[in-house]
């Protein structure tokens, strides 16, 4: 096992600071060459830099476009929000594997992320896309003939069993208050109405080639089963470990090898219940919005992505309802024009495509 040079991309967030603690696990496996972070917490930032004393560091999107493209073996992007695109872009032109937990960088940049990628270079650190990955590794699957369904797990978030009535009133607070995982706020928030799943559907589109209408999800309320993949002979292969961050993270660092004690495994001396039940797509119909949304393609995703993120943020302000968050979102995609499928996609467009619906889901706001 060689040692490698790894950059941590929003190094303050949970998943950067979960990083940094594999690193301190495993002090033989890793150097630390690059931090940034988004500047929300400067002096968590200082305390990482003294103690790790990375070549590069700084704060904000250009230090970690920077800190991205420097060259290293492995960049793991922590970053939340679009602001991740560039910096995706960065480290796969730079030749390091990207270590992806910033799903929107693949959301937004469709076709263009994929373009400037070789095969392998992405390495998935969602846990549901880690899962997912380590069961096609595990597989004879030849390709993605073999695959009948690639099935996503979602725990249901805290208002799992709600109408859409009843989620009318919502409080942030209770939004924020997510049963299994432990996330920064807008990624709490998205997994309470389901945008994140969502955006898990057309993230499993993008790494692994499977048509949407092969791309399903079940609740399931422990997250043990973090996804699994149906086969056409009828196998159906899962991952499973407890919610944790953890393994997939040090997967991310280390793909296709595993790192030792990474964190505990199901006790299977105890008896386990796994309960599975249908999605609630009329309570909860982010993940049908972002399946269209993904069939649409080109600049849809970005809208979609760039939307949730205004509406969200007008959610924490109380401006908004809880269900109104996925109304916005599905009303600024209504409004957006994708231009012609004939066309080249550029990263500029994906860019204007994000300032047009954070603009368009701000008009939408003041006439509320």
């Amino acid at each position: 096992m060689t040692r490698r040079d790894v950059v941590i991309l929003g190094s303050t967030g949970s998943i950067g600071t979960q990083a940094l603690d594999v690193v301190r696990a495993n002090p033989d496996r890793f150097r630390v060459v690059g931090l940034t972070a988004g500047g929300s917490n400067p002096e968590l930032f200082e305390q990482q830099v003294a103690e790790f004393a990375p070549e590069v560091h700084g704060l904000g999107e250009e230090a970690s476009v920077e800190a991205a493209g420097a060259g290293c073996d492995v960049v793991l992007n922590g970053i939340t929000g679009a602001v991740g695109l560039r910096p995706t872009l960065a480290a796969l032109d730079a030749g390091s594997t990207l270590a992806l937990a910033n799903k929107e960088s693949l959301i937004m940049g469709g076709p263009v992320v994929k373009e400037r990628a070789r095969p392998g270079q992405i390495v998935p650190v969602d846990s549901e896309h880690s899962a997912l990955a380590q069961c096609l590794l595990a597989s004879s699957a030849r390709d993605a003939a073999d695959v009948r369904r690639l099935v996503l797990t979602a725990s249901g978030g805290p208002f799992r069993g709600r109408t859409r009535a009843q989620l009318q009133e919502v409080t942030v607070a209770e939004a924020l208050n997510h049963p299994t995982w432990d996330m920064g706020p807008v990624i709490t928030i998205n997994s309470a109405t389901l945008v994140n799943k969502g955006l898990e559907v057309i993230e499993a589109h993008l790494l692994f080639d499977i048509p949407f209408e092969r791309i399903s999800v079940v609740v399931h309320p422990t997250s043990v089963v973090h996804s699994m993949v149906e086969f056409v002979d009828g196998t159906t292969l899962a991952q499973a470990s407890p919610p944790t961050m953890l393994i997939p993270i040090a997967l991310g660092l280390v793909w296709p090898e595993r790192l030792p004690d990474t964190a505990p495994a199901v006790d299977w001396t105890q008896p386990q219940t796994w309960e599975f039940f249908p999605l609630d797509d009329e309570a909860f119909p982010a993940v049908r919005l972002a399946a269209e949304v993904g069939r649409i393609g080109r600049t849809a995703p970005a809208v979609y992505n760039a939307a949730n993120e205004v509406a969200v943020d007008a959610f924490r302000r109380e401006a908004i309802g809880f269900t109104e968050i996925v109304d916005l979102v599905e009303a600024t995609v209504a409004g957006h024009d994708v231009g012609s499928n004939a066309a080249a996609l550029t990263v500029d467009d994906i860019l204007d495509a994000d300032r047009w619906a954070r603009a368009e889901t701000a008009r939408l706001l003041a006439r509320r």
